[in-house]
């Protein structure tokens, strides 16, 4: 398919370009780029960019589509559907499926479903131990080979260091990423909220910080023993930011996400008996959410992550106790990310297509998250001016589970642009 996007803002971190441009995308990769392009043959879609950012394809770390076992709640084409919507061009499945993604027969099972049926790029990421029940090491090296781009224990943490170790050495040898879910199983107690005073204000059994601090401690010394890459996922505490920050001045290969509801909420906002509030790591207090902003300001943290939790409305709508944890964010991590930080000139345009783009791209060793010319045709279109309310009632997404449903949000997708095919485009 031939697209041309016609003057807009074109961003692309790997060079630091943002300039106002065309783009030519022809059989799948990027063309031409340059001020104008005069197409000697019309394209078979032009798409007018003015006023709009053009951004490599967008690529989400971390998502649970639910595929294969818990279907109801989400699968490989609707969560892809979401993505796509949500400006995504490639989304990573996370292992804690049923059964669990611990063999190679089942990465290719997801892997095989997304190239038939996906609009976007899906990758499943491998568990590390069987069952994910934290005992025996699952078949790494055997994912590996079927492509997973990084292992995880997603939903817990391995609390058995010597196992944990050994996962992160063959990924080290591999040279693939250890995604790590920070939580002391021995230390959650029950807890479906932050500890602090609004969880005895509500009754409710607390999270405390030290439950996903200990853990990042852990692993950040792992990764320096092992020489794994240590990617540490949706980062809640003030402590996570500062241990970050040691690590990556000692050189030492870790990387650390955080997702909109941490970067945006804090648990003043939870609302008595709505389980749309819960997700784990739980919103913390004020100190650690501006922490956790200033980490992104200042480039500690190098990744927007939405981790993307799909729940029926049933299991939602069960007391805070016991509704699952999670929220989905695929379709709302743009405008959310637009309307709170770049909007409020915490993030630069550029700073947002790094961590949403370009340095996900990295650490799983893409060749996405670029915008040259010969690179996969990824694009992303957001118009920054756009004003609209969320309407969970419109998403792609089996799941509705959202605390932003309602909120006034400035900055939409306007396109999604995969492999040189339209994946998604507003009309």
């Amino acid at each position: 398919m031939k697209i041309l996007i016609k003057k807009g803002r074109i961003l692309n971190p790997s060079d630091q370009t943002d300039k106002i441009g065309d783009i030519l995308v022809e059989d799948g990769v990027i063309k031409e780029m340059k001020e104008e392009i005069e197409c000697k043959e019309t394209p078979e879609k032009i798409i007018d960019a003015k006023g709009c950012y053009i951004m490599p394809g967008l690529i989400d770390l971390h998502v649970h589509l639910r595929d294969p076992g818990l279907t109801y709640k989400e699968d490989v084409v609707t969560g892809a559907k979401a993505g796509a919507k949500g400006g995504f061009t490639t989304i990573l499945a996370m292992p804690n499926t049923k059964p669990v993604i611990d063999c190679a027969d089942r990465v290719n099972y997801v892997h095989n479903k997304a190239k038939e049926l996906a609009p976007i790029h899906v990758l499943q990421v491998g568990a590390v131990t069987k069952q994910q029940k934290g005992e025996e090491l699952a078949d790494i090296e055997g994912m590996i080979k079927a492509g997973i781009p990084a292992i995880s224990e997603d939903g817990k943490s391995v609390m058995n260091t010597r196992i944990y170790k050994e996962a992160m050495q063959i990924a080290a040898d591999h040279n693939i990423p250890v995604f790590a879910h920070c939580e002391d199983q021995n230390m959650v107690n029950g807890g479906c909220v932050n500890e602090d005073e609004k969880s005895k204000e509500l009754g409710l059994p607390g999270i405390s910080n030290a439950v996903e601090d200990i853990i990042v401690a852990r692993d950040i010394m792992l990764a320096k023993e092992t020489g794994a890459s240590l990617h540490l996922c949706h980062c809640s505490t003030k402590d996570s930011v500062r241990m970050i920050e040691l690590a990556k001045e000692e050189k030492l290969p870790v990387t650390g996400e955080v997702c909109p509801h941490h970067f945006i909420l804090t648990s003043d906002d939870v609302v008595a008996g709505d389980a749309n509030y819960k997700m784990n790591p739980p919103l913390r207090t004020k100190e650690d959410r501006d922490a956790l902003v200033k980490g992104l300001k200042d480039d500690i943290f190098d990744v927007i992550s939405t981790d993307h939790a799909p729940h029926s409305r049933e299991e939602k709508q069960r007391s805070m106790t016991e509704a699952p944890f999670g929220i989905v964010g695929l379709e709302t991590a743009v405008p959310l990310t637009m309307t709170e930080l770049v909007h409020k000139g915490i993030l630069t345009p550029m700073q947002m297509a790094e961590k949403m783009s370009y340095n996900p791209a990295k650490i799983i060793h893409s060749d996405r998250g670029r915008l040259e010319v010969g690179s996969p045709a990824d694009i992303t279109i957001i118009d920054p001016e756009k004003e609209y309310v969320i309407d969970s009632k419109t998403f792609e997404s089996k799941g509705k589970n959202t605390p932003f449903n309602g909120r006034k949000v400035k900055g939409m997708v306007k396109a999604t642009i995969c492999d040189g095919e339209i994946a998604y485009i507003e009309e």
